[in-house]
């Protein structure tokens, strides 16, 4: 297995783990929130999605979004299966970006975010991307575990 191929099972694995957690979500709790300045079960799951869309394109410009625009922008809440199905094609698009990156591209492309203070080669940006799904994954469960409703088993 290449560096690609690994880079690419890691986020299959990762998003395949969400959607087990999410689907295991009841919809009557899809807009539950701890407290007032925390997104909402839907609205964590929204911005796991419309951010890898976002690094994604940080990612192609290589850094500074200028005035990007989100496709999810005034997109009304429906459901989990609504969201995947609206983030397929752009997943799609992220993932193929991936499989066809040359191996020496992970550490000769620069990602420069200025606005942030930010520079990283591609592999590390990449596997920064990942990790921010991970994290909102466990801090789903904790949310889950919070309203005391049973959690998906992902550790398979």
């Amino acid at each position: 297995m290449n560096t690609i191929e690994i880079i690419l099972l890691n986020f299959s694995e990762i998003r395949r783990r969400s959607i087990k957690l999410w689907q295991g979500i009841p919809k009557e709790h899809l807009h539950w929130k701890p407290d007032n300045q925390a997104f909402t079960i839907i609205e964590m799951i929204r911005h796991v999605l419309e951010g890898e869309h976002l690094f994604h394109m940080i990612v192609e410009k290589r850094g500074n979004l200028g005035s990007y625009k989100s496709p999810w922008e005034n997109l009304p809440y429906e459901s989990i299966e609504a969201e995947l199905k609206f983030a397929e094609t752009y997943r799609n698009d992220f993932i193929n970006m991936i499989r066809n990156s040359n191996p020496l591209d992970l550490e000769q492309i620069r990602i420069e975010r200025s606005e942030v203070g930010q520079s990283k080669t591609l592999g590390d940006y990449l596997n920064r991307i990942a990790y921010h799904e991970s994290v909102h994954t466990g801090q789903m469960l904790s949310y889950l575990r919070t309203i005391d409703v049973e959690r998906p088993q992902i550790w398979d």
